[in-house]
This record gives structure tokens, sequence and C-alpha cells, in this order.
């Protein structure tokens, strides 16, 4: 039993975790990407190939059939850059599962993607994109010099198509702090996002997504760097709140990487850690397993439970 399932038996009783249900497939198309964010817990980049083939998309196709999922959620590098995405994209919106897509938001400045957007739009796909702050320096500082006037750039064009305006259309942002640090009450960040991105570069979007950063990839090394890890670490687990364990993202989703592996979330993936004790590649999937299974855990779980907790939908308590 590693340290975070002993913290979780101390609250609950029980020193295992178990999923609830398959209601999310989050699907890694590759680690290609057109930046190299100092917080990416995959280590995406533009030099990166990895690329999940069409064979392995028509078996998620009839995963998500057989599971009866509602949303499937489209990660990299930057999902974007897949040359299957609208075909892949097509196949899910006519089995008439929701399809969400997570945009680092630069790359729809790109000449490569023209047009996607528009496509996004008419598929209905729902948006999260990344926006470290609303001021240019903190945004360049975390993600590269460029990236602020680019994102505002992506932004302007999704709202232009309806994002962020029309409620069918949704586009959330993500919060990340910009170190070793845990998010600000989202509620409160939010309204300071909405006020600042409007009057300032009169934008808007649909919601407000915190997410804590996690101790792998990239983030862990350049803590390592800075000899702050050990306090990051620290942090983290002082800051353990057992409320957050009903609603952490693996217990009603899974992962799936770019090679039609399973995992139990996106930082497993980013581990290598496979699931604990069933299927192990989406080709042989069982989605009665998959919703019952043991999740695999490690100290790394206490980025997503530590204050308000971190999820893919961001924080899981107020």
């Amino acid at each position: 039993m590693n340290d975070f399932l002993r913290s979780v038996a101390r609250h609950t009783g029980a020193g295992v975790l178990h999923a609830r249900g398959l209601q999310t497939i989050q699907v890694n198309l590759g680690l290609r990407c057109n930046m190299a964010c100092r917080h990416c817990h995959v280590a995406a980049g533009p030099h990166r190939q990895e690329s999940m083939t069409w064979q392995t998309m028509t078996e998620i196709l009839d995963l998500v059939e057989r599971s009866g999922c509602r949303l499937v959620d489209l990660t990299g590098g930057a999902p974007e850059l897949h040359p299957e995405i609208r075909r892949f994209v097509t196949e899910l919106r006519r089995k008439q599962v929701a399809v969400q897509v997570r945009t680092n938001l630069t790359v729809h400045t790109e000449p490569s993607v023209a047009g996607l957007a528009v496509f996004f739009s008419e598929q209905r796909v729902r948006l999260v994109g990344s926006m470290p702050c609303y001021l240019e320096q903190n945004v360049d500082l975390q993600r590269g010099t460029g990236t602020h006037a680019r994102s505002l750039a992506a932004l302007r064009i999704l709202n232009g198509l309806g994002y962020g305006v029309d409620p069918g259309l949704p586009l959330d942002l993500v919060y990340n702090p910009g170190g070793p640090s845990l998010p600000p009450d989202q509620c409160r960040l939010e309204a300071d996002y909405r006020r600042e991105l409007q009057i300032r570069y009169g934008v808007v979007f649909t919601n407000l997504l915190t997410i804590a950063n996690m101790p792998i990839g990239r983030f862990r090394a350049d803590l390592r760097r800075q000899n702050r890890e050990a306090d990051y670490w620290n942090l983290l687990r002082a800051a353990f709140n057992p409320g957050t364990l009903e609603e952490v993202m693996c217990r009603n989703q899974i992962s799936i990487g770019w090679d039609g592996t399973l995992y139990d979330c996106d930082f497993n993936l980013a581990l290598g850690l496979g699931l604990a004790a069933v299927d192990k590649h989406v080709t042989h999937s069982d989605p009665r397993r998959l919703a019952e299974r043991l999740i695999a855990t490690g100290e790394h779980c206490f980025g997503c439970t530590a204050g308000s907790g971190s999820s893919c939908r961001g924080a899981l308590v107020a």
C-alpha cells in the first residue's frame, strides 16, 4: 500500500479505490504538438512522432458503442494536428456521442489546421483551452514567448464562430499555477478571468477550470532544477482532502494512449502506470470490467486530492 492509499484508508476505512462506471473515454491521439510547455506532463512537442493509427481509432469507436459512454475527450499533444481527427470526430458524432477537444488554443493560428475550428463548430464539439492566466507575462513565462497573443487570436476566432457565446458551443478555459502552489478558489478566479478578458481583450468563455500541476514530466524536472520538489510533495500531502475522493476523474472514466493502451487517467498514462487488474489494451477491452475495475494509484494521486481537488473537469469540491 502506497502513502496515498494509506491516506485513503485513514479516512474511508478502505485502502483501495474502485471505478463506479464508464461515462467518459479520454483518448490521447498522439504526442505531436506545436508547443513544448514547461508544465506538460506528457512531454509533448513539435518533434514527437507518436500518433494513433486509424485501426486503433476503430477499436475505440467499437468500445464507445459497447460501453454506452456519454463523452469522448480528445487530448494530445495537440489533438488538432492528427491527420485523422476530422474522420474520427465525424464517426463519434454519428454515434451521437458528445466530443470534447482539449486545445492549447495557439494551434488554431497554425495554417496547417485552417478551417478546423469551423468543422468543430459544425460538429458541435466542445472545447477546453489552456489559458494559465489573463496576463501576458505569466502566460508567456509558462508556455513560451508570444503564446498569450496567439491564444487571444485563437479565442477571437472561436468567439466569432459562437464558442463561448452559443450555449451549444461551450469554450472552457483551464488555469494551472505558474509554480509549486495550489490553485486558488475556482469561482473567484473565474470572475477575475471573465472581467479581465472581456475588458482588456474583448473575449469571452463559458467556464474556468482550475487544475493543479502534477509533479511528473516536465513540471517535476523543473521542480528538481529549483530544488523545490520535496516542498511541493509535502504541500500536496498536507492538503489531502478526503472529500475529493467521490469525484476524482478515474472513478468514471478511462484514458487510452496513442498506442491503444488503457490507463485510469491521463497522469497514469504519462507515467506508464497501466490498469491494475483488467484488460490492458483497447483491442481486448470489456466495458463491464472497466466500469468496476480496481484503480491503480501512486504518490502522484495526491495532486488530484489536494485542497479543492483537481481533475480534467477542474476543482472537485467547493
